[in-house]
């Protein structure tokens, strides 16, 4: 998934140090919802997110219901202050879905080691 912050020197930094420090309510929240794995990459203001999920994981809905939490709405709330959607987003979203065009591990791989 993808999303900007706001280009700004004091924005990115705030950014980084909040997610050194992440809240344990809002690791525990994401947990619950099935995310089992994340990572989010900066380049610039531009940043990329990686994560793994349960099977039956849905983004529009179970991402949605993380915010039922109220300490992880705050940190939603918080991390929505510093970030802008990318160009490519479509009407009403937030990270942006980006198209998988490459995967080590795909079966028509493996035949080629």
């Amino acid at each position: 998934m993808a999303l900007r912050l706001r280009s700004e020197p004091a924005v990115i930094a705030r950014y980084k140090q909040e997610h050194a420090r992440v809240w344990p309510e809002v690791l525990a929240r994401l947990r619950q919802i099935g995310v089992t794995e994340m990572k989010i990459f900066l380049l610039g203001d531009r940043l990329f997110m990686y994560c793994e999920t349960v099977d039956g994981f849905d983004p529009d809905k179970d991402f949605a219901r993380s915010v039922d939490d109220p300490i992880y709405r705050r940190w939603d709330e918080l991390m929505r202050g510093m970030q802008r959607t990318v160009d490519e987003a479509r009407p009403g979203e937030w990270w942006s879905m980006m198209e998988l065009v490459f995967d080590l591990n795909w079966p028509q791989h493996a035949r080629l080691t």
